[in-house]
């Protein structure tokens, strides 16, 4: 004899099996962040045994909403990517949404090949890491063409796009105070690639600490790209001049750690003969020899809110601020000390 097949699990048994109302399992779906944590999970297991959550899907289908969110980023080889992300999916999951990665590699190809997964309606908002808007076109676009996004890491130059990162200029600013308290007024920024917005932002930290320094310190930049052999590049061009800095301040981590392996193949000890300081607290900082002295980014926090403002915007409309600044810190390893005493030599 065939049975018939099983009923499909309905919103009253849900609520029936979790113990609270049709109304509260509702806004447990579509609002998880308005519900009690106790409810929350009463409601969650309840789906699972019912098996509602097919109907909860096709519920958010005909809403338009897919329930996940995009995520676009230059590289997923940054060694700041994955900490931002563990932020992104944290927050994520507690609302009930889904992430979804595009690595662009900076190719225009591949963002519009990702923006197909925009039209299509397969993700209801997005996170921009790229430092611009993912198409030429967008920033002359109305706003409300857009799909809900947040910059964050990086800002995007368009008013309309709110970010969420370091505070760079505050934090370079740090940096650079904390090389002329050593006693260092000989300090050089190495910078990041020509026109990175985030290595401009830094280099006016350096500058503000420059100039708010007890006495008159000269500013001194030396041009790099952001990579280690930049750092090493940078070491090259700086030694066919006459004078020397007695401190390095590098756009990045990166800059740095080749910067430090310049100076060594050519003799020099750091920080006896020069002091060097990054920029990210990458995994690799602590591990070279000596550990890199540098500032660390709150990048976990940084995904947190940026993924916060996204889904408030998402659920319930909320425009977020312009711009949200997360402190940076210190961390003070053994790259940095007292400048040396340079003996002039006699002819």
């Amino acid at each position: 004899m065939r049975t018939s097949p099983p009923k499909p699990a309905t919103i009253e048994d849900v609520a029936k099996i979790a113990g609270v109302s049709i109304a509260t399992v509702s806004r447990a779906i579509r609002m998880p962040e308005k519900v009690a944590e106790s409810t929350r999970k009463k409601v969650t297991a309840a789906i699972a045994r019912t098996g509602y959550i097919a109907n909860a899907m096709a519920q958010n289908l005909r809403m338009k909403r897919s329930q996940m969110v995009m995520v676009l980023t230059p590289s997923i080889s940054d060694p700041n990517f994955p900490g931002v992300l563990t932020g992104i999916e944290k927050r994520a999951n507690e609302r009930g949404y889904g992430v979804l990665i595009g690595n662009t590699e900076n190719s225009v190809a591949l963002e519009e090949n990702y923006l197909r997964f925009l039209s299509s309606g397969m993700v209801d908002g997005l996170l921009l890491l790229t430092g611009h808007l993912p198409v030429a076109g967008w920033p002359k676009s109305p706003a409300s063409t857009f799909l809900p996004m947040i910059a964050a890491t990086r800002p995007v130059n368009h008013a309309e796009v709110a970010f969420v990162g370091t505070d760079n200029v505050a934090a370079a600013k740090m940096a650079t105070e904390y090389l002329i308290s050593l006693g260092h007024r000989e300090i050089a920024y190495v910078s990041g690639s020509k026109g990175d917005m985030v290595s401009e932002l830094r280099q006016q930290g350096y500058q503000d600490g420059l100039s708010e320094a007890a006495q008159p310190i000269a500013e001194w930049a030396v041009d790099s790209d952001g990579t280690s052999e930049g750092g090493r590049s940078a070491v090259e061009r700086l030694f066919i001049k006459d004078t020397l800095p007695t401190a390095f301040f590098c756009y990045n981590d990166d800059t740095a750690i080749g910067l430090i392996r310049a100076l060594r193949m050519r003799g020099y000890r750091v920080p006896e003969d020069f002091s060097v300081i990054g920029f990210d607290d990458i995994p690799f900082a602590n591990s070279i020899t000596p550990g890199l002295t540098t500032i660390r980014q709150p990048r976990s926090q940084i995904g947190e809110q940026a993924m916060e403002f996204l889904l408030k915007t998402l659920t319930e409309g909320i425009k977020p601020p312009a711009q949200t600044l997360l402190h940076a810190d210190l961390v003070v390893r053994e790259s940095c000390g007292p400048p040396p005493r340079r003996e002039i030599s006699e002819n």
